[in-house]
């Protein structure tokens, strides 16, 4: 009984971690992967975790503990939110696309999420899924959660950094820089379909006879799926660097949160 004391509170922290990031993250948290999958391998990946860095762990078995499950919680939603930021940017970018190039208005539903989000932006999204995928990105994403115990141990403490600031400055920080990582992903089309709008606008001016409104609709969707598709090769690297970005965040933010041990 005693043994049982001091493993289960210990081995149920951990699975709190494990259980709330993999609620957040991208592709774990997916509408299509069943919820018994998730909590078993939730299940798995926490004896693991508590056979690497949780034999010895002492935690209280006062109302101490329910701080503690609060903590590892919270440190769960933190490192899965900050992935599904960086992920975001790939849909905002392609938002922004849809709305020049006119497919705003025609949604589709994301199985992934179950929400309504545009052609373009689901397009790009389910690319970046796959490159994600191809370079075993769930692996590292997996690297990522278990070795998170190396900065913050289940008995650390992270309200004091959440207290002072740095949390709420880091999470703007990267809520901003995937903003700006969506607009450099839109940067050509959105250029090149706003040009496309002027052109249109000289056209309306030079031929009135000209039904602009109808030619433009269709101009526009041609010439952004050329562009889309003239594109689409250097989209592998532009994912690859995104990507790049997503693991240094969630460093910064073990950083941020935590000291390694």
């Amino acid at each position: 009984m005693e043994w049982l004391q001091q493993v289960v509170p210990v081995f149920m922290l951990i699975f709190c971690r494990i259980t709330a990031f993999f609620v957040v993250v991208p592709v774990f948290s997916t509408l299509s992967v069943p919820a018994s999958y998730k909590i078993g391998l939730s299940s798995i990946i926490s004896l693991i975790v508590y056979l690497s860095f949780g034999i010895g762990a002492v935690v209280p078995q006062d109302m101490g503990y329910v701080i503690l499950i609060m903590q590892e919680v919270l440190v769960g939603l933190l490192l899965g939110f900050t992935t599904y930021l960086m992920m975001a940017a790939v849909q905002t970018a392609g938002a922004l696309i849809d709305i020049q190039i006119g497919f705003s208005m025609a949604n589709v539903i994301d199985p992934f999420t179950g929400a309504s989000t545009p052609l373009i932006g689901h397009f790009k999204y389910m690319l970046a899924l796959l490159v994600f995928l191809s370079m075993n990105g769930h692996h590292y994403l997996l690297d990522a959660i278990m070795y998170s115990y190396d900065w913050i141990p289940v008995t650390g403490e992270i309200f004091s950094k959440i207290h002072d600031g740095s949390v709420a400055e880091f999470l703007i920080r990267t809520f901003a820089y995937s903003f700006v990582l969506a607009l450099q992903m839109a940067a050509p089309l959105v250029a090149a379909l706003f040009l496309t709008d002027v052109g249109l606008g000289f056209l309306a001016k030079t031929a009135p006879q000209f039904n602009v409104f109808v030619i433009g609709i269709a101009l526009k969707i041609i010439v952004g799926l050329i562009l889309l598709m003239l594109l689409m090769p250097g989209l592998t690297a532009l994912f690859d660097f995104l990507f790049g970005k997503l693991f240094e965040s969630l460093r910064h933010l073990l950083d941020t949160l935590g000291d390694r041990t």
